[in-house]
């Protein structure tokens, strides 16, 4: 037996800097990232007296110790680079503002702190501090922050919820053929994340413009590097997935400087992207001002040794031996710095005469009466859209449901160069699995992305792609598969809007196939849109018809914010007509009345349309049927639900799906609310069972509901 060690291919470093790469550097860039260190973590420092004096609801996950790797990283980014952070990001993000307010030409030994620079430091206080004047109306806090007009596109809270998002921003800087460059930071803790993983992958596989940069500090809360992971050489996660990886000394503005510059050059030559790990210490423990020796998980001597290589302290006598700054001028700038900061503060908070500790000045919080706007936007830009119902005299053609979908997908992407296909298996196959995108890899392959098997990763990827112009369609083979991509689809998409202050759309579109009759068992075959419908960001059609689809399509893909298409296999082989035009819209919030009545009202979608139709032919009970087409409780056709209870005194719900994942319930209670004194009877349900469906013929259908648990429903109704 012979082994022979097996060497990369791809480059993999440790950087180090020399003397004469500090004296290659302008002496006022040098002067400049002192000031940026010394004013991030006085503002820290302030952040965390505020926080002891009870001024911030919420935690303040303070980065004192690795501005080095911050003002390093952020002096190779341009204003329209961008970057997204985790939940300890206040360096990062006031790293880049800060360049962003900078002018050309900038020395603060001798100008002044641009009047932007200091509007930026309050701001960003206000915003941790969660006031009315912060970036995001003091929604976000201390974790969560965006401005995108200096190429903050916004942090997660979760852990790895931002690193698929920066390999959209990417994304969309390739397809829109934009040279810039994007910049994910995180943690080691991150970087046992499953979809971190998945996110470097992605980047890899498409050659995207995109850094990973991690922050090692050897920390995820308590828990050290050591104890995450056998292999703690970090770097080996970018080699192992063939992506460039460099690793420097974060504690030194200058090594993760020349890394980032290196990062460049190699996005330049080969698309990118680079993996960065700068190796650096957060001197406090996870949240607040204490040591982590205070906590038992790491020792004094552990601490100390990291506080003597403090970036803060270290620099200084740098900038000495090189003439650029000397004891007097450092001083100079630490009192300005503090200026700069306390000025922030005291726009902020008072101590009021007779007062014994500060509080916030009058009239800067938030008005409460605003807490739901900016879920999502009113639908503006559908305004002037050609609506078209179906309609006998508007020339028509028969045409199967399978092939509805293909056509409004190939249609739209004909129209809009923004829309890309995102998912799995959709490149092959004669237009994926199920057929639903035929003709779109022929006709746009370089608009085509056919992924590994990671929709998290890639549902994210595409959430970070819509917030940065283009419009994704993402393929999410089968509805249950919506759960493995969870975090992006609800603590992502779901939330993100409203999160952030609202005022900017996230148009995108999820295609969520649903099988529930076909046998594939309980993993395979559910409809997920009662869990999307908990997080009122999401728009959730469920069309019954092809015609109706079409014209739902068009809409969604013209649409501002995000929106789940439930696309029914059961109803892939059935046929209707389409007009020839295809150029038209079914209007959000707009039910179909399938069939007048006057005894009962059933409410219902999808493939339990043909079912409710059969029921009612089956009773002789004249009941009135609404295709809600719209499902999501604030988008729904209220107005026509309304009319028609009013009308018939007692509604049906009809849906094929199981008891707990149904929308009944949600709809139960709100037809309460609107239409109490118009119910002559219990409002009835029709579901599928407690079970999910499973294999075996006969329990599959016994887990579903169809036409004759709808025609037992209304005679129970009717009695």
């Amino acid at each position: 037996m012979k082994l022979s060690p097996i060497a990369t291919e791809t480059p993999w470093f440790r950087l180090e800097v020399e003397e004469a790469d500090w004296a290659a550097e302008d002496p006022a860039d040098l002067a400049r990232w002192m000031e940026q260190l010394l004013l991030i973590r006085r503002f820290e420092e302030k952040i965390l007296d505020l926080h002891g004096a009870g001024l911030i609801h919420g935690p303040a996950h303070a980065s004192i110790g690795q501005e080095g790797g911050a003002v390093g990283a952020l002096s190779v980014l341009g204003t329209q680079d961008k970057i997204n952070g985790t939940h300890r990001a206040h360096h990062q993000i006031l790293a880049k503002l800060l360049n962003a307010a900078t002018p050309e030409g900038y020395d603060p030994r001798r100008d002044e702190v641009p009047g932007e620079a200091r509007a930026h430091v309050q701001r960003t206080m206000a915003e941790i501090m969660g006031l009315a004047q912060g970036y995001n109306g003091g929604r976000g806090g201390s974790m969560h922050m965006r401005i995108a007009e200096a190429g903050v596109v916004g942090s997660s809270a979760i852990i790895g919820g931002n690193v698929p998002h920066a390999v959209g921003y990417g994304l969309a800087d390739k397809v829109l053929g934009r040279d810039h460059v994007s910049v994910a930071f995180f943690g080691d803790g991150t970087l046992m994340a499953g979809q971190t993983l998945e996110a470097i992958n992605l980047a890899a596989l498409y050659r995207l413009p995109v850094v990973f940069f991690l922050e090692n500090n050897f920390y995820a809360v308590s828990t050290h590097v050591g104890e995450q992971t056998r292999e703690t050489r970090l770097t080996t996660r970018g080699a192992m997935f063939g992506v460039p990886s460099i690793e420097c000394d974060g504690m030194d503005v200058l090594a993760v400087r020349r890394a980032m510059q290196w990062a460049r050059a190699q996005i330049a030559e080969t698309g990118g992207p680079v993996f960065v790990e700068a190796i650096c210490y957060r001197f406090l423990h996870q949240s607040g001002p204490m040591l982590g020796s205070q906590f038992g998980y790491r020792d004094k001597a552990e601490e100390e040794f990291w506080r003597a290589r403090d970036p803060v302290t270290t620099l200084p006598p740098v900038l000495e031996r090189l003439g650029v700054l000397d004891a007097a001028g450092l001083a100079r700038l630490e009192a300005r710095v503090r200026a700069v900061v306390e000025q922030a503060a005291e726009a902020l908070v008072e101590t009021p005469p007779g007062a014994n500790a500060p509080q916030l000045r009058p009239g800067l919080l938030p008005d409460v009466v605003d807490i739901e706007q900016g879920i999502r936007g009113d639908l503006s830009e559908l305004r002037g859209a050609r609506v078209q119902e179906a309609d006998a005299s508007v020339p028509a053609q028969p045409t199967k449901y399978i092939d509805a979908i293909a056509a409004a997908l190939l249609h739209n992407m004909e129209r809009d160069p923004r829309i890309v296909l995102i998912g799995e298996d959709i490149h092959r196959l004669r237009g994926g699995v199920s057929g639903s995108a035929r003709g779109v890899m022929e006709k746009f392959p370089e608009r085509v992305f056919a992924t590994p098997i990671c929709e998290n990763g890639f549902t994210g990827m595409a959430l970070g792609a819509a917030l940065c112009g283009l419009r994704p369609v993402v393929d999410i083979m089968f509805g249950d598969f919506t759960i493995v991509a969870a975090d992006q689809m609800f603590n992502g998409i779901g939330k993100f809007a409203h999160m952030f202050g609202g005022g900017f759309g996230i148009p995108l579109v999820v295609r969520a196939r649903v099988s529930p009759a076909a046998g594939y068992g309980s993993q395979h075959s559910m409809d997920p849109s009662g869990l999307f419908a908990a997080y009122p960001g999401w728009r959730i059609l469920h069309p019954s018809t092809p015609h109706d689809y079409v014209g739902l399509m068009n809409a969604a893909l013209a649409c501002e914010d995000p929106v789940l298409m439930i696309e029914h296999q059961g109803l892939f082989q059935t046929s209707g007509p389409v007009p020839q035009d295809l150029d038209y819209i079914i209007p959000f919030g707009k039910a179909r009345t399938v069939r007048s009545g006057t005894a009962c009202t059933v409410l219902t979608y999808g493939a339990m349309v043909t079912e409710t139709e059969a029921a009612v032919a089956a009773t002789g009970i004249d009941a009135e049927i609404l295709d809600l087409r719209c499902l999501d409780i604030e988008g729904m056709d209220w107005p026509a639900i309304e009319a028609s209870i009013k009308r018939t005194n007692r509604v049906l719900i009809a849906e094929q799906t199981a008891h707990g994942t149904a929308h009944g319930a949600r709809w139960v209670d709100e037809i309460q609310r609107r239409c109490f004194d118009w119910l002559d009877a219990e409002i009835g349900r029709v579901h599928g069972s407690r079970a999910a469906p499973v294999v075996s013929r006969p329990l599959n259908a016994a887990a579903l509901a169809d036409a004759a648990k709808v025609a037992e429903g209304l005679r129970r109704l009717m009695r």
